[in-house]
């Protein structure tokens, strides 16, 4: 209850209450107790006690309750007696209370009838009141076993504290008496008056509530909304509005326009969407009622704290409040004691959360809120260094524009310098959506804007405010080409993007005549081949004219960006010359900007080199691009790098955590498109390896796979290939082949044959299936057409696979075991353990399909080294192949027990229900009969101590 509001969770799941709980069922089934549940409004203590009572070891107890109230009729014993007035539904018809239970008539007409005469008056006000104590604690007694709750036992009135005392010090053997209450609004903090000392024979447990951690609020958000997705930002950001309180985190999801679809926001989303977010009502309305109650010296301190806006020392509360030194002490003393501000770290004041901030500053009049606003300016203005990004938004609310652009862009150029692109962002934008400001001015914040968000993450935020100048006439006309320029470079980053990405890009190119260098940029982004369905006959005059400009660019900076775009592009096509101009590039960076240029050639030509099959120059690439970019505050490069450090650990099989990695960096990425796509296909291919098929399609679905116009194509190219490969295992060559016939039909309108590894094994094998042999030869003559002039290795390996699929097909089995024997050297060296893997399968495969018994050992082998990379579809393939043959494997002497840990295969069935897959679902990805998956999955509950496959699911 806050302030008569009553704080409840409508959560259908108890968040982080577990311990707590599990303290007040043990104490309450020992009775006689007392209960002590001490927690700050809203923080659960009423939904804990009712969790409490529904417990069925609880079930045989009777339950009386009260709750106090802040402000009441005076009636004395109130709440003790408010839950007595239930208590006639729980007597005998013949009752057993003596003549002392009389006195009870008085107070609880309800149970008069069935009462004893009330007794003469002793004239004595004090014996009077221990003969009423005496006779409520003998109805008790025969209620047994009972349960006694009092709520918010910090309102209540003296004889009420009094009563309870009495009970406290002698409760009957069957009563469980709870108290709940608030410290903050406790007389002295001492919920009873006084302090209160267990009675011999009974026992008093206390359980403080303290508000959730951010994995708390993740979870109950996710449990108000139903939706088990919740991200770990936009928790994170939950949790620093509503302090983790329970009632403030439901109020607030109640505020939101569309909670179920925000929950999924990343860092910068969430904030601008819990930042955005009405204060509740409720709350709002509690906090007012609290202020009220403030003498005018408190008053004033809260206000200071509230426009302040974060924790402060006394000193500057009191300054900003306008009150003397030992006032301003007193009425700060005041504000705690009434709990409306609270001390943080460092003797810093402020209040509880970002909430009740908001509601108190909601209360101050709009010409005192700017007087309060100079007075902060006034106060941080001498200081040194500066707090700038504090003095811009003061003297922006203040009124003060011209402060507040000179406090606000000093701010953002402080941040540029220290490689924060996201604060300099929002700084710039605060300042653009100022109406009045001169042309100049826009111009030059504009121009700023546009030049650090090409190094930063936070991209939608600046695409909007990019599109409304463009749309205005507040920019210059010599601007706004450049303006077009940078608004697509950044549209290139998000979903749905590239097409209108290059068509602010062409036009943007007509007006940069006076800027070459930017110019050379937007040609740079034209010639890179891996943007969308335009072939790639198209792209070539343009990365021609950027080699042009790369040769005469005399400015190293505009040399190292333009050689950052042209020389992955070429490495991208497979252009045996690219690498050679990439050792052309210089070794080191003369500025901070060339450093972040050079961050991205290399990271860039990683990425290039993980596609075509350069994976181990990938890996150094990388690591010397990562550290360049983390060192020059590069943030959008880190985003890429570590994407593409994702794609070559799925190549080079490091896969222990990887889709863990990868789901993390999805959520922090959410909305660039450059990096989820990738992480998308990762992860799609992952699933496909261990069978889950569902989670398989869903991730490829994200990868762009339907809207190639609009996608990354080697992604998309390679997400055919893997949807492809998963209907082969499925048994679905139809659709395989047809899948594969898309993915082909994309990869010849492009013409960058150096993608072609991901999808020409699958497409050979679902041709070869489906009776379409000679469309698989036609496709590998036209790949060896294509690439043989190429530096693509990944290319080269999958064609030596592709020959043996169709060799094997057409039963020349001398010349699969060739092929397939090439395509394990070609893979080998890359290295790709993965596909290589595969290839000895097929070569070990079409050997015993032809009577070479032989083979069979071989699939014994493979089986543990599909199991060792993380392949569980694959080895369980495997190992049924080796058992169908009636081969035995080797005994392993000295094989260990699992105990109650999972063993590789419970491992696989606990991945496999986790996933929500059924018995027979199961059954058919590792290859196992019914009954051994049924065994399995009752190992699996039973060692991870989960009653149901639900409960492991959601756990």
């Amino acid at each position: 209850m806050t302030n008569g509001i009553v704080a409840r969770t409508s959560s259908p799941v108890l968040i982080g209450r577990t311990a707590e709980l599990a303290a007040l069922v043990s104490a309450a089934l020992r009775p006689p107790a007392v209960l002590v549940l001490e927690g700050e409004a809203g923080v659960g203590k009423t939904r804990l006690t009712g969790e409490l009572l529904a417990r069925p070891e609880l079930a045989r107890a009777r339950v009386l309750a009260g709750c106090c109230q802040p402000l009441r009729e005076p009636f004395p014993y109130g709440v003790v007696v408010e839950a007595l007035r239930d208590a006639g539904k729980y007597l005998p018809s013949a009752s057993r209370l003596s003549p002392l239970a009389g006195v009870l008539g008085r107070y609880l007409p309800e149970l008069a009838s069935r009462l004893p005469p009330a007794p003469a008056p002793l004239g004595d006000r004090r014996a009077e009141a221990h003969r009423f104590f005496r006779a409520v604690r003998e109805l008790l007694d025969l209620l047994g076993p009972l349960v006694l709750v009092i709520e918010d036992l910090h309102w209540a009135d003296d004889g009420s504290r009094r009563l309870l005392r009495f009970l406290m010090s002698d409760l009957p053997p069957g009563t469980v008496l709870l108290v709940s209450y608030r410290p903050e609004d406790a007389p002295g903090g001492i919920p009873l008056g006084r302090a209160h000392r267990p009675a011999p024979g009974s026992s008093t447990t206390r359980v403080r509530l303290d508000p959730l951690d951010p994995d708390g609020v993740r979870r109950l958000a996710g449990a108000l909304l139903g939706e088990p997705g919740v991200s770990a930002a936009f928790a994170a950001r939950l949790h620093e509005r509503t302090a983790g309180i329970p009632f403030v985190v439901e109020e607030t999801l109640h505020a939101l326009r569309n909670p179920a679809g925000a929950v999924h926001a990343d860092g910068a989303a969430a904030r601008r969407l819990l930042d955005t977010a009405e204060v509740p009502a409720l709350l709002r309305e509690a906090t007012v009622e609290r202020l009220a109650t403030l003498p005018l010296a408190a008053r004033r301190i809260t206000e200071a704290a509230a426009v302040l806006a974060e924790p402060a020392p006394a000193e500057l509360l009191t300054t900003v409040a306008g009150l003397g030194a030992a006032r301003g002490r007193h009425a700060l003393v005041s504000a705690l004691e009434r709990a409306v501000l609270v001390e943080g770290p460092e003797c810093r004041y402020g209040f509880r959360h970002e909430l009740a901030q908001q509601a108190a500053y909601g209360t101050i009049p709009g010409p005192h809120r700017q007087e309060l606003h100079r007075r902060v300016v006034r106060a941080l203005a001498g200081r040194l260094p500066a707090p700038l990004v504090r003095l811009a938004e003061h003297s922006r609310k203040a009124g003060s524009t011209a402060d507040a652009l000179r406090y606000g862009e000093a701010a953002a150029d402080r941040a540029i310098d220290v490689g924060d692109p996201a604060t300099a962002i929002a700084l710039v934008r605060a300042l653009l959506a100022a109406p009045d400001l001169d042309p100049s001015d826009v111009d030059r914040l504009a121009a700023k804007l546009a030049s650090v968000a090409n190094n930063g993450v936070s991209q939608a935020e600046v695409v909007a405010t990019l599109e409304g100048l463009l749309t205005g006439d507040r920019l210059s006309g010599r601007l706004a080409a450049e303006i077009r320029l940078s608004l697509g470079l950044l549209l290139i980053r998000q979903a749905g993007g590239l097409e209108a990405a290059r068509a602010e890009i062409e036009v943007a190119l007509a007006g940069l005549g006076h800027r070459p260098d930017l110019a050379g940029r937007g040609m740079a982004v034209l010639a890179q081949p891996w943007i969308g369905a335009t072939p790639l006959r198209a792209h070539l005059p343009w990365l021609d004219r950027v080699d042009e400009l790369i040769a005469t660019a005399a400015d190293a900076r505009l040399r190292l960006t333009l050689m950052a775009n042209n020389i992955p592009s070429r490495l991208h096509t497979g252009d045996p010359r690219a690498w050679a101009a990439l050792d052309g590039a210089p070794a080191v960076a003369g500025t901070a900007e060339e450093q972040r240029q050079l961050a991205r050639l290399y990271c860039n030509a990683a990425d290039a080199g993980a596609w075509t099959g350069h994976h181990r120059r990938a890996r150094g690439l990388l690591e010397r691009g990562t550290q360049l970019a983390a060192d020059s505050g590069t943030p959008y490069v880190v985003s890429t790098a570590r994407t593409t450090g994702v794609h070559i650990d799925w190549l080079s099989g490091a896969w222990a955590g990887l889709d863990e990695r990868a789901l993390a960096l999805l959520a922090e990425y959410r909305d660039l498109l450059p990096v989820t796509s990738e992480l998308s296909l990762v992860l799609g291919l992952l699933a496909t390896a261990r069978g889950a098929w569902d989670r398989a399609a869903a991730c490829f679905a994200a990868t762009g796979v339907d809207r190639p116009e609009n996608a990354f194509t080697p992604v998309v190219v390679a997400a055919h290939g893997g949807i492809a490969g998963m209907l082969l295992a499925q048994d679905a060559v139809d659709a395989a082949a047809s899948e594969a016939g898309r993915g082909l039909e994309l990869l010849r309108t492009k013409g960058v044959w150096a993608w072609a590894g991901d999808l020409v094994p699958a497409a050979a094998e679902a041709f070869c299936r489906t009776g379409r042999a000679g469309e698989a030869r036609e496709l590998l003559t036209e790949l060896e057409r294509e690439t043989s002039d190429l530096d693509a290795p990944m290319a080269a390996a999958v064609l030596a696979e592709g020959r043996g699929i169709v060799a094997a097909h057409d039963g020349e089995v001398a010349d699969a075991v060739k092929f397939f024997d090439e395509a394990r050297d070609r893979y080998e060296r890359l290295p790709a353990p993965y596909p290589s893997a595969l290839a000895a399968e097929r070569r070990a495969r079409c050997r015993l399909d032809h009577g070479e018994g032989e083979a069979a050992a071989e699939f014994s082998d493979l089986a543990d080294v599909f199991a060792a990379l993380g392949a569980t579809r694959d080895a369980a393939r495997c190992r049924h192949t080796f058992r169908s043959t009636g081969a035995t494997a080797p005994s392993r002497r000295g094989r260990r027990g699992y105990g109650d840990e999972l063993s590789p295969r419970e491992r696989d069935v606990a991945r496999l229900l986790t996933d929500g897959h059924t018995n027979r679902e199961i059954a058919e990805v590792l290859f196992l009969s019914r009954r051994t998956v049924e065994q399995h999955v009752a190992n699996v509950l039973r060692k991870l101590k989960v009653r149901s496959r639900g409960e492991l699911r959601t756990g």
